[in-house]
C-alpha cells in the first residue's frame, strides 16, 4: 500500500506547495520546506506503521517535528498554517496507507480547506503593516487620519506598539482596506491647447 501512498503524497503536496502557496505568495524557499518537511514526515510515519511503533513513542515523535520553526528567518501565521498542512498531508497519507480512500479523502479535504482559507477574494484589499511615524500623535483620530493619509486606505485597527518622545517616533500595527486608486481626471477641453499640425508643402 506504500506504492500507493507515495504517489498521492507527492501529488498532494506539490498541489499544496506550489499551485496554491507558490503560485499566491512567491517563496520559493517556503516551498522547497513544506516539501521537505511533508516527504520527510510520510518517511517516518511510514517506517512506523510498518514496524509496528509504539503509538506514545510516535506522538512524541511528531510533538516534536510540529514545533518546528526557522529561527534564522520570521515567518507569518500564514505560513505556520502551510507548515502545519504539510505536515499533516505526510502523516495522513503515510499512516493511512493501509486505507487509501479515507487518506485520499483526507488529503483532499485538506488541500480544499487551504485553497479556500487562503484565496485572495476573501481578505481583497485587507492589508497589515508595522510603521515607525515620524511624529507623536497625541489623540487616536489625528493617528488615524494620518495613517489613512500615508496609506490611502480605511484603517480599521491600530494599536500603538512602542512610543519614544526622544526621537519623537512611534510604532504602529495597523490593519487597514486599500481604497480604490483615484481615475485620471479627463483633460479640460476649454482649456486645452491645439497644437496645430505641419503646413503641408505648397505644390510646385
Amino acid at each position: 500500500m506504500i506504492l500507493l501512498a507515495l504517489p498521492v503524497n507527492l501529488v498532494a503536496i506539490a498541489v499544496l506547495a506550489y499551485a496554491i502557496y507558490f503560485v499566491r505568495h512567491r517563496r520559493a524557499d517556503l516551498m522547497f520546506a513544506f516539501v521537505a518537511l511533508n516527504v520527510g514526515v510520510f518517511a517516518i510515519s511510514a517506517l512506523m506503521f510498518n514496524q509496528q511503533v509504539e503509538l506514545a513513542m510516535a506522538f512524541g515523535l511528531f510533538a516534536v517535528l510540529s514545533i518546528i520553526r526557522l529561527r534564522s528567518d520570521e515567518i507569518s501565521q500564514r505560513e505556520v498554517a502551510y507548515y502545519f498542512v504539510s505536515l499533516a498531508l505526510g502523516l495522513v497519507n503515510g499512516i493511512g496507507a493501509s486505507t487509501p480512500l479515507a487518506a485520499v479523502g483526507l488529503s483532499l479535504l485538506l488541500l480544499a480547506t487551504m485553497y479556500v482559507a487562503d484565496h485572495p477574494r476573501l481578505a481583497r484589499g485587507m492589508e497589515w503593516r508595522t510603521l515607525v511615524l515620524d511624529t507623536v500623535h497625541g489623540c487616536d483620530q489625528e493617528l488615524r487620519a494620518d495613517l489613512q493619509r500615508r496609506l490611502n486606505g480605511r484603517v480599521l485597527r491600530v494599536m500603538v506598539n512602542e512610543v519614544d518622545y526622544v526621537r519623537e517616533t512611534m510604532t504602529v500595527d495597523v490593519r487597514y482596506r486599500r481604497l480604490a486608486p483615484l481615475a485620471a481626471a479627463p483633460p479640460d477641453r476649454a482649456n486645452a491647447v491645439t497644437v496645430p499640425a505641419p503646413f503641408a508643402a505648397a505644390d510646385r
